[in-house]
């Protein structure tokens, strides 16, 4: 465990930046009321999400709370720079104008200045964990600057925890084996759809002390919903014919024992003793709400056995 105690549940910043839908300001406040309300105390961005947005909404509606009493977590690596003529439109997947470029830093100096504006848009002093976004096709300036930046970030005291957020599993597996990480935030490689980080990833981080935030446990929605339809999305496309059929038939062995299969989607990352926390996109109040109900419903023991006989690799612990 890092000097950062994760909860098992976390709020995903990327919806309230506007990612594939537009949230209006009043709504991606009321989102994370609703968080609050629910008892969500740790909350995750990045400059990446929405060109800054999220980082501004979230430390805006985090204003009123008790700076000790909640987790803060951002990401490093790009730096955003104004640009002229900005468009309105979609950017990399986020429903904002082009007012800035994402100019990749993975300079010592480029850390501390990513923060350092991280810090500024969040109108906080500080940071809980601070995570190298996507480095995988920089690793050698990972590895030379950027991971010794954030080391020394940790040493100064300027983070309690630092950590790496990626979906690419080699990345992950080369920054955990330098020792050096408190926690990863592994995207898209555990779910009840697939499992690529149980054989070897998730042990080493285990065995190497390392905490695993699981983000993008729903597949970015094929398993957020307890009757996937014909227009589910998984990674923010439409989702294949053959996962599309594949979550239906999971999704009729969890109605069978009366849970969700959002439910056991959220709840089977969390059986894993290396995942700590489950990190969960919300942009809407009554999403946060399901999030939290969804994490404590109880899942029979005998659901957890046909699973397995269904294919899904499932802990046995």
């Amino acid at each position: 465990m890092t000097a950062v105690e994760l909860p098992s549940l976390g709020f995903g910043g990327a919806s309230i930046g506007n990612l594939s839908t537009e949230v209006s300001d009043a709504d991606a406040a009321a989102t994370v009321a609703a968080a609050w309300e629910a008892g969500i105390r740790y909350f995750d961005t990045a400059p990446h999400y929405g060109l800054g947005l999220s980082e501004r909404r979230l430390g805006s509606a985090l204003s009123s709370y008790e700076r000790d009493s909640y987790l803060v977590s951002t990401k490093a690596g790009r730096l955003l720079r104004p640009v002229d003529g900005a468009e309105p439109g979609v950017d990399r997947g986020f429903r904002v104008p082009a007012t800035h470029e994402r100019v990749w830093d993975l300079s010592g100096d480029g850390i501390r200045r990513s923060l350092d504006e991280s810090l500024v848009r969040l109108g906080l002093d500080r940071v809980d964990v601070l995570y190298l976004h996507d480095p995988e096709q920089r690793l050698p300036e990972a590895l030379s600057t950027a991971l010794p930046a954030l080391v020394s970030l940790r040493e100064e005291g300027v983070v309690r925890a630092i950590g790496v957020g990626s979906m690419d599993l080699p990345a992950l597996s080369v920054l955990v084996a330098t020792g050096a990480l408190d926690v990863v935030m592994m995207a898209g490689q555990y779910s009840l759809l697939a499992q690529p980080a149980a054989a070897s990833f998730l042990p080493e981080c285990a065995g190497r002390g390392v905490d695993v935030v699981a983000a993008s446990v729903f597949g970015s929605g094929l398993l957020a919903s307890p009757s996937p339809g014909a227009d589910a999305t998984f990674r923010y496309a439409p989702a294949p014919a053959a996962l599309l059929e594949r979550a239906r038939v999971l999704a009729g062995l969890c109605a069978r024992h009366g849970v969700t299969l959002p439910a056991v989607a959220l709840q089977y990352v969390l059986r894993h003793p290396a995942v700590r926390c489950a990190v969960v996109g919300m942009q809407r109040p009554d999403e946060a709400a399901a999030n939290v109900r969804a994490a404590a419903q109880a899942v029979p023991l005998e659901l957890w056995s046909e699973l397995a006989a269904a294919g899904v690799s499932v802990p046995a612990f």
